[in-house]
């Protein structure tokens, strides 16, 4: 069961996998793809968990993402070596058995030439029981979705191209609007006056973004929310906050 949600609102979790992302062995361009993509459709990806290539760490994290969010994905070890083990672990974690799929299978036999689908690019293919397919563009071998999981691979270009498969068959919300006022004030001198037009709005997010160059503080507020109106009078009360911090300075 999914957490509770207000209505429009579907939510998602991310699951990084990998020795090689925590070793800083390779730097992680998924997250914020991820991130920027899901907003941009209406799905607030609400966490974020890197764990190594280790079965009982995969099994624990999604298993304990899968209850609470609308969707997990995950990138990461769904390759032909030995240490790619994230199919392995999702059926572990389902419960579920695990085995080369006729359709995977099928998928790889048509891409390589013959007598070139070895052992080791035939572990592509293993997927567990009761799963189906996402698509791969770019190299073919197929990720997968069983429940609300998604398992996708960690090479950026075809986690991408799985995640354009996937979208079309994705529930959506009703996407959260932005708006962005710019202070030439440091965070301080408005910092109590954002958290109380936070509190009269909870409808909305509100973020506020110090920046300095050459020695000069200034400061981004960033206003968010799904209902529009809301969100204009919002911003509103902010842009009268900063106009008024602004003229007490002059």
């Amino acid at each position: 069961m999914a957490e509770e949600q207000s209505d429009g609102e579907v939510t998602a979790a991310f699951l990084v996998i990998g020795d090689e992302i925590l070793s800083g062995r390779t730097k992680d361009k998924n997250i914020g793809f991820l991130a920027e993509y899901l907003t941009a459709i209406g799905i607030d990806l609400r966490e974020v968990r890197i764990v190594p290539d280790i079965r009982e760490k995969i099994v624990e994290a999604v298993n304990a993402l899968r209850p609470h969010y609308t969707y997990v994905f995950t990138s990461g070890g769904i390759g032909p070596t030995h240490d790619d083990i994230t199919a392995d672990s999702i059926a572990a974690a389902f419960g579920v058995p695990i085995d080369v799929d006729p359709r995977a299978r099928a998928i790889l036999e048509a891409h390589y030439p013959p007598g070139q689908l070895t052992e080791a690019r035939l572990r592509m293919a293993r997927i567990p029981q009761g799963a189906n397919l996402i698509e791969n563009k770019v190299s073919k071998a197929p990720g997968f979705r069983i429940g609300n999981v998604h398992v996708m691979a960690g090479v950026p270009s075809i986690m991408q191209a799985m995640v354009d498969a996937i979208v079309p068959t994705l529930k959506t919300g009703t996407k959260i609007l932005s708006r962005s006022v710019d202070a030439e004030l440091p965070e301080s001198r408005i910092a109590l006056q954002i958290g109380e037009i936070q509190d009269r709005f909870p409808q909305t997010m509100i973020g506020s973004y110090p920046r300095a160059q050459d020695g000069r503080f200034t400061t981004q507020i960033v206003i968010r929310s799904r209902d529009e109106t809301i969100l204009a009078e919002a911003t509103a009360a902010v842009e009268a906050v900063v106009r008024d911090a602004t003229n007490q300075s002059a």
